[in-house]
């Protein structure tokens, strides 16, 4: 389905070019009716129907009666016999890992909690292993895999998979992920920043879709952040891209993981909120005083009114640096809802500068714990069609 191979111009040429729109649509989008297909591509329901009925009959796309707004429609994904993609996404304290074929349906997944000093080389062959593991699950062949996306809450250069910064992850300085997991799985390997990851997540497929730039921020044990402008994910020099948590808002404050003073994390990371909380309250999780802030215990609440306004001040910074169309709150704390998110934009409200436009606009994340290992999933099917490993030109 090479363009190249044929007359610039002729019946031929349009056509490849129009089953070349129609598969990229399908693959960035994951899963789209007949009609979703016309209304993206800009193509006509004929033409639509007819290069679906072609590319399924090839074995490129697969096709699924389903049911939109009440009404019959055929669905259009990726035929599964392309290949799979493994998602992996390392918190500080869980591992997610997901299988799902080139229409990012998740075939498989498992959650699993971490040490908190949990250490790379462990940690990467225990990955490697659930990955076949899954595989097996799904009757699939391990040559069926094309690639894998892995985030991991540190900073990393995208050209080597090498976590960059010191102290951040115990037992991760300096590792290779993208060579340590190759040579386990014998595919190719992307690794990333995993809010950054989330970011991409909610840019195609969460709250930030349709918009043109997106500011995301994870809250939960720990924060990060990630940025995507003009549609691409942004990471800078040596990948602090958007590495919110560790802005300094305190430059007197307690010492950080990462070396410096008074960071944001510091503030409000989950260690930081429990403690502002009276003995009297009890042994607290994060997800306690969530719950607790809902249904309007008032010291939870006012923990979490207090790190959403500190939340605000520094996205405010953010936001007069970078002007995103809209920032995203995702991670365990984003749970709180408006007990968060409106002291929140309060604050970012008060301290950016003041258009005709008005501030961003602050909404909670669509695929809340999922974010990071569907942006892993994402960055596999991106790595795979860049590679050529999906057999389709597009």
């Amino acid at each position: 389905m090479r363009a190249d191979r044929v007359t610039p111009g002729s019946q031929t040429s349009l056509r490849e070019a129009n089953r070349a729109r129609i598969v990229s649509a399908v693959q960035q989008r994951g899963s789209l009716t007949q009609i979703e297909l016309a209304g993206v591509t800009g193509l006509s329901p004929a033409t639509i129907s007819n290069i679906v009925k072609e590319l399924s009959a090839a074995g490129v796309l697969h096709t699924a009666n389903s049911v939109r707004n009440g009404r019959r429609a055929l669905q259009v994904t990726l035929a599964r016999n392309l290949g799979l993609v493994a998602g992996i996404r390392f918190g500080q304290r869980s591992l997610d890992v997901a299988l799902a074929d080139a229409s990012m349906r998740v075939l498989a997944e498992q959650r699993m909690p971490l040490a908190p000093d949990h250490r790379a080389d462990a940690g990467l062959q225990r990955t490697a292993m659930l990955v076949r593991e899954m595989l097996q699950d799904v009757d699939a062949k391990p040559d069926e895999l094309l690639a894998v996306g892995v985030g991991v809450p540190a900073p990393v250069d995208i050209r080597t998979g090498e976590v960059v910064t010191v102290g951040m992850m115990r037992g991760w300085d300096g590792v290779r992920v993208d060579e340590a997991l190759e040579a386990e799985l014998g595919v190719p390997v992307s690794t990333d920043n995993d809010s950054t990851l989330a970011a991409i997540a909610e840019a195609r497929f969460g709250a930030g879709a349709g918009y043109d730039s997106v500011a995301y921020v994870r809250a939960s044990h720990g924060v990060g952040g990630g940025l995507v402008l003009g549609g691409r994910a942004v990471h800078g020099r040596s990948g602090v891209a958007g590495e919110i948590g560790h802005v300094s808002v305190d430059e007197n404050g307690p010492v950080c993981r990462c070396g410096n003073r008074g960071c944001l994390e510091m503030l409000v990371g989950a260690s930081s909120l429990l403690s502002m909380l009276p003995e009297s309250a009890g042994h607290l999780t994060l997800a306690d005083l969530v719950a607790r802030a809902r249904d309007g215990d008032a010291g939870c609440r006012r923990v979490v009114f207090d790190a959403g306004r500190h939340l605000g001040v520094a996205l405010a910074n953010l936001c007069n640096l970078v002007d995103p169309d809209v920032v995203v709150i995702g991670g365990q704390l984003a749970e709180a809802g408006d007990v968060l998110l409106e002291p929140l934009r309060t604050a970012l409200g008060q301290r950016v500068v003041a258009t005709s436009r008005g501030p961003a606009e602050v909404v909670r994340s669509v695929l809340g714990a999922d974010a990071g290992v569907r942006g892993a999933l994402a960055a596999a099917l991106d790595l795979a069609r860049a590679n050529g490993s999906l057999g389709v030109t597009t």
